[in-house]
């Protein structure tokens, strides 16, 4: 009896989430209901917390899982995301395997008609996370993506190439890291060379030269190299990854 419960309420779950009309605005809570609504806003309340308004009724993105409004297609990814509130991530790639992307979010920043003015994350800082339907979202990573996408070799193969590039792009940044940080140390510790040379009544005067910097530059210049190289393979790794979910969504 049990067991027949519970399959009762999967499927129940599942019918619910198939039923999601995205041509629709509307609140996807924690509890898998779904609040439809004319107009969906994200804006603070007079606390300065984020909180969700749909119509008349306001909701604390503490229970918000997902919301879709004109402006797109957003998953609250504050669990995922320690210490941090107002965060979400707007769905740029949907299929088998949905694609979002952090969006951040400044609550002193607003116009008149309560549309936050949100700002792209630069290359530097992008947050990657994904899921499937409706289920939580998980971050993007090798671990992860090859258990999900298990069942379509090509796009393991594509995510082994990215894997491999990611690797290889850590290694370059570690090394442009130590190189960096040994031409500073030689930059700072090199000092001054005294040397003397007979003066007038056959009295030594010391004469002092300048460090030879030449292995300092050296050393910063191989290091911003390498960093170049790893910014590059990077880079190349992430259109693999593109190419891996776009392969599994096809």
């Amino acid at each position: 009896m049990k067991k027949l419960l519970i399959i009762a309420l999967v499927g129940y779950a599942l019918s619910a989430r198939s039923q999601v009309d995205e041509s629709r605005n509307f609140i996807y809570l924690n509890s898998d209901s779904v609040i439809y609504a004319s107009k969906i806003r994200l804006r603070p309340d007079f606390l300065n917390s984020w909180q969700l308004k749909a119509d008349s009724r306001r909701f604390n993105t503490d229970r918000v899982k997902f919301y879709n409004n004109e402006d797109g297609f957003f998953a609250n990814t504050r669990k995922l995301n320690y210490g941090s509130y107002g965060s979400f991530s707007e769905r740029i790639a949907q299929g088998r395997i949905n694609l979002y992307q952090q969006i951040n979010y400044d609550p002193l920043i607003y116009d008149r008609y309560s549309r936050f003015r949100r700002g792209r994350a630069t290359a530097a800082d992008v947050s990657l996370y994904y899921n499937k339907g409706y289920q939580d979202l998980k971050n993007v990573n090798y671990r992860n993506l090859k258990d999900d996408m298990a069942d379509n070799a090509e796009s393991i193969a594509l995510l082994n190439v990215y894997r491999k590039k990611t690797n290889t792009g850590t290694l370059l940044y570690a090394t442009a890291g130590a190189s960096i940080l040994a031409g500073l140390i030689t930059f700072v510790t090199r000092g001054h060379e005294v040397t003397s040379e007979p003066g007038f009544g056959g009295h030594n005067i010391p004469t002092y030269k300048g460090p030879n910097l030449t292995s300092s530059f050296l050393l910063l210049g191989v290091g911003l190299g390498f960093a170049a190289g790893g910014f590059y393979v990077n880079r190349s790794g992430s259109r693999y990854l593109e190419r891996a979910v776009n392969t599994y969504n096809q």
